[in-house]
């Protein structure tokens, strides 16, 4: 009886220990890093995080939130985070930063980042970005011509046919406000010329939805829809849609795209090299293969640079100022609540 039960014993003992070393969850944990807004179908995340599994044996679960969600679940979670690293708009940087939810780190390729395009202390930093434009179906506009610039919007003939999201909820939509209000002559702090235009446009019935729309657009059912270029780019070479990409006449913006190390995540070390891996030569150059301008602008390869506008186009286009347009955020939400929607 007493060896049944050390035998019994040492059986428990061992089961127990094994369960301490091979628990799956803490296997888990020690190949994983968690990066909250990271979704496979934007900016092609899903053949990034392909890549960093065989690359770094890193296992990086994709997660659909947006910049809003993600800075609100830091913020929620602070006491006990569950992220390592976090993507975001660029608007979001600095709230996530004064909430005290990341951490600094300088990965590898730091020193190469332009000094408009990071914080300087670390908390976060630019992977790539896009630029803010006219995201057309050809073929659901019929015989309506393709606009060339924000004026072209107002016309009557585009009755039913514009869509933008929601500035009172959705970051594109926000700079989107800002990119037509600095176009027609407005600044960060005048924001008259954006909700005129905003004012007028609502005559024309536009379509405003809350959630990113790139599927309606391919679809037909919103045949235009101010969004990114690299949107448009994915539809018609990616997905063969009838679509194209314009840079209206009077000027628009280009809108950075960032990531950070979030303070106290439980994976530190991969999380670490997450973000070193996001600024590498691969990683550069696949950005630029989904479309995106690479921080790195020489990562950008002929090939990927012939499937955009033409640099003539893209002159036009201005890099928008992060911490004056995150300081015009409020206003921009509670003008367009109140004197638009």
């Amino acid at each position: 009886m007493m060896k049944t039960r050390i035998a019994l014993t040492a059986l428990a003992l061992t089961a127990l220990a094994g369960g301490l070393t091979m628990s799956p969850r803490h296997a888990d944990a020690q190949a994983r890093a968690i990066c909250y807004n990271c979704p496979p179908e934007w900016a092609d995340w899903g053949s990034q995080l392909k890549a960093i599994k065989s690359t770094l044996g890193i296992d990086v679960p994709a997660d659909n939130k947006n910049s809003g969600q993600a800075t609100a679940a830091l913020i929620a979670e602070k006491a006990s985070p569950v992220a390592d690293v976090v993507y975001l708009g660029g608007i979001a940087a600095d709230p996530a930063m004064n909430a005290g939810v990341l951490a600094p780190y300088k990965p590898a390729g730091w020193d190469k980042i332009p000094a408009d395009l990071k914080d300087p202390d670390g908390h976060w930093f630019t992977i790539h970005s896009g630029t803010l434009g006219l995201f057309i179906n050809t073929s659901a506009l019929g015989k309506v011509p393709v606009p060339q610039s924000w004026a072209d919007l107002l016309k009557p003939e585009y009755k039913g046919l514009v869509g933008y999201l929601d500035p009172t909820s959705a970051a594109v939509g926000q700079l989107g406000v800002m990119a037509i209000n600095l176009a027609l002559g407005g600044s960060y702090d005048n924001l008259d010329p954006a909700i005129k235009f905003f004012k007028e446009l609502a005559k024309n019935q536009p379509i405003v939805p809350k959630q990113t729309s790139y599927a309606r657009v391919i679809s037909g059912e919103i045949p235009i829809l101010l969004d990114y270029d690299f949107n448009a780019y994915r539809g018609r070479y990616t997905d063969k849609a009838p679509v194209r990409f314009v840079i209206p006449k009077e000027g628009t913006v280009v809108f950075p795209y960032v990531m950070g190390f979030v303070k106290g995540g439980p994976n530190a070390d991969n999380g670490k090299k997450v973000l070193d891996y996001v600024l590498s030569d691969a990683s550069q150059v696949m950005w630029g293969n989904a479309y995106l301008r690479p921080v790195f602008a020489d990562k950008l390869s002929a090939e990927a640079k012939t499937k955009f506008l033409p640099d003539a186009d893209y002159a036009r286009a201005k890099p928008v100022d992060l911490k004056k347009l995150a300081a015009a955020q409020k206003a921009i939400i509670e003008r367009y609540r109140n004197e638009v929607n």
